[in-house]
């Protein structure tokens, strides 16, 4: 039991470590966001689809551990939570310290990812606003009304606004 238990503290730190990782990427990603700078958005999302498979790999593991642990301790592994091992470990309080520990680490970086994520999530949609206004703004500028400018035989000879913009500018 005591390897188990050992084997799950060295998981459960594992994982943390790669959330920190994980939440640095994902703050540096919002500054690239607030820029507009495409190009490190992108690389930054390959990054994290790289942490995230690591990520993955580590969850699998610590599957594996609360298995044998829910086993050994005769419980449901699908009932079985860290909370209820961390109070079944009274008489270990040297493992029940440290598992105790990380748990709360893990719990607080995984706090930290969700803000930044929904931050994130907020800052693309509000960009993605900001584009839809600028296409709508453009497609209005290409529709906009005549001029009430009249010639002698009361013909409109007014300039529509916005009649001489075809489209991007690539000098901007």
């Amino acid at each position: 039991m005591a390897s188990l238990m050992e084997n799950l503290i060295e998981v459960l730190n594992a994982e943390c470590s790669e959330y920190e990782g994980l939440l640095k990427l994902s703050q540096e990603k919002t500054a690239f966001i607030i820029k507009g700078d495409l190009d490190n958005i992108q690389r930054i999302t390959d990054e994290e689809q790289e942490w995230v498979g690591r990520l993955n790999r580590l969850e699998k593991k610590r599957v594996e551990v609360t298995t044998d642990i829910a086993n050994v301790l005769n419980k449901d592994v699908t009932t079985l939570k860290l909370t209820q091992l961390i109070k079944l470990l009274n008489a270990r309080p040297t493992e029940q310290k440290l598992l105790s520990d990380v748990v709360e680490r893990l719990q607080k970086v995984v706090y930290e990812m969700q803000l930044i994520n929904e931050r994130n999530g907020e800052l693309i949609k509000h960009s993605l606003e900001l584009v839809e206004f600028d296409l709508n703004l453009l497609q209005a500028m290409k529709t906009a009304p005549q001029t009430a400018n009249y010639n002698r035989g009361a013909y409109n000879a007014g300039n529509t606004y916005g009649a001489g913009y075809n489209g991007f500018d690539a000098k901007q």
